[in-house]
């Protein structure tokens, strides 16, 4: 086959691995939730982060960078560069339109580093280098990936990867699609930050938990009393005793 015909077939390549929902499918195999149903419903690293288990994300990030990385390399072996980046395209829609999930995927940042790795090395050290530098100063893990992804086509081409830019200004479009309601939140100053809930309906709502039942407590005169209540799931809320109330003199 020419590589001129593998063209298309570096492109379905890339996105079938692309579309492999290792996040979904990491946290099955662990027992937890349906990771669509928390949080922002995404099969990303950040959304496995919210289930409490450090490992499955971790796993996740690399799964997902490595598809792109696979998918890249892969290509470029078999028909040179023009299908490689055809294979980084694929396998970036694969992971945010995946057939297998209603079109409903990831937001597509470990993949991004990932086909960058596989296209130019350097280029993605430098966009790690700016996450984590953006993320260190604003703990905001969404404005990093932002910040990092606006960069990295300039990058690109001021070093001579004209071709390699162009592809990038398109992911980067896309990246910033997919982070729509991320921008909207930092516009609002709503958005979550790093090692904090990024839910404050939640945090809210516990609160207010917390607040209607001492309340009761107090009413009922009750001294000596501790409640636990869940205010979402995987959060505890535990309430100290409350002061008994004096007897109330009858009215006349």
């Amino acid at each position: 086959m020419s590589p001129e015909a593998f063209l298309p077939v570096a492109f379905i390549l890339g996105y079938l691995l692309g579309s492999i929902p290792f996040g979904l499918i990491l946290t099955k195999l662990a027992g937890t939730q349906d990771l669509r149903s928390i949080g922002s419903g995404s099969i990303g690293a950040t959304n496995v982060l919210r289930t409490g288990h450090k490992g499955l994300a971790a796993g996740t990030l690399l799964c997902d960078a490595l598809k792109g990385t696979v998918a890249v390399v892969i290509a470029g072996y078999y028909a040179g560069p023009n299908a490689a980046m055809l294979a980084a395209l694929g396998a970036f829609l694969g992971h945010l339109f995946p057939v297998w999930l209603n079109f409903k995927g990831g937001k597509g940042v470990a993949v991004y580093i990932g086909v960058l790795f596989g296209l130019f090395w350097p280029a993605a050290v430098v966009f790690c280098v700016l996450w984590l530098a953006t993320a260190a100063t604003t703990r905001y893990s969404s404005l990093s990936a932002l910040v990092a992804s606006f960069i990295t086509p300039i990058f690109l081409w001021w070093f001579g990867h004209p071709a390699l830019s162009s592809l990038f200004v398109v992911l980067t479009l896309l990246l910033f699609y997919a982070h729509r309601e991320n921008i909207a939140r930092l516009q609002a100053g709503k958005e979550g930050r790093i090692g904090r809930s990024d839910d404050p309906q939640g945090r809210h709502s516990g609160a207010m938990r917390s607040i209607e039942l001492r309340c009761a407590i107090a009413h009922r005169g009750i001294s000596r009393f501790r409640v636990r209540a869940r205010a979402r799931p995987g959060m505890t809320v535990g309430l100290t005793p409350a002061p008994a109330l004096p007897p109330q003199s009858a009215q006349p």
